[in-house]
């Protein structure tokens, strides 16, 4: 099991590293048309008939996110003002969870409803696995019920892939059928949103393996 964890743990920091080094280089190759970040979100959504989303300029890197709450795609800086292939697909990729939010894509729904619960038991499940590891011999129930909270956790892990898979194939035939990206644009642009995907497999995998990893304590803890 401890094995499996930095099996995954090296996994995810390979990933996310070969992420952002994609990005960088897709972030320093112009796109042809020369639209900015914000104008492809715009027409992005003006095409697919959404008028009531606003687009922002958000502090950081990588921030990048689409809120259904007040209904806004939030664009880093690099990218709202960007003119790079890196800016465009990222840009679309943002706007596709604003598509999915007009369509009601069922999976977006799913994960939605299960925000209010996750924001209280992550505040919470890393003390009471704290705490039931600590009293695991004298309350194993403890344990368990972090073990529970900790579930929804991976469940919303493994919820989100096809949220972000969607996401990106909405965006990569949008940017195709526009034409904003050109064939290697979009091959491009294609690589970087296949490696920003692969971030959130190995998330959900090491969700789970942590998962597992608390249950092997419990059961562990049991036989003693």
């Amino acid at each position: 099991m401890y094995l499996l964890i930095i099996l995954v743990m090296l996994a995810s920091w390979l990933v996310s590293w070969r992420f952002k080094s994609k990005f960088e280089e897709f972030a320093q190759i112009p796109l042809s048309s020369g639209m900015t970040g914000r104008a492809v979100a715009e027409k992005m959504l003006s095409d697919n008939g959404i008028y009531d989303v606003k687009i922002i300029s958000a502090e950081g890197r990588l921030t990048d996110h689409y809120n259904p709450a007040d209904r806004t795609v939030n664009l880093s800086s690099d990218v709202y003002n960007g003119t790079s292939i890196a800016s465009a697909a990222v840009a679309a990729h943002e706007c596709g969870h604003a598509v999915q939010h007009a369509r009601s894509y069922a999976w977006l729904q799913f994960r939605s409803s299960m925000v209010p619960l996750l924001s209280i038991t992550s505040q919470w499940v890393q003390w009471i696995l704290l705490g039931g590891i600590l009293m695991i011999n004298v309350f194993p129930a403890l344990l368990w019920i972090g073990i529970v909270l900790f579930a929804f956790t991976t469940i919303f892990s493994f919820v989100t892939l096809p949220v972000e898979l969607d996401a990106s194939r909405r965006a990569l035939g949008w940017l195709d059928a526009s034409g904003i990206t050109r064939t290697q644009e979009h091959e491009q642009a294609k690589s970087a949103l296949s490696w920003a995907a692969m971030t959130y497999v190995v998330a959900a995998i090491g969700s789970l393996a942590t998962l597992l990893y608390y249950v092997s304590i419990a059961m562990g803890g049991r036989r003693h």
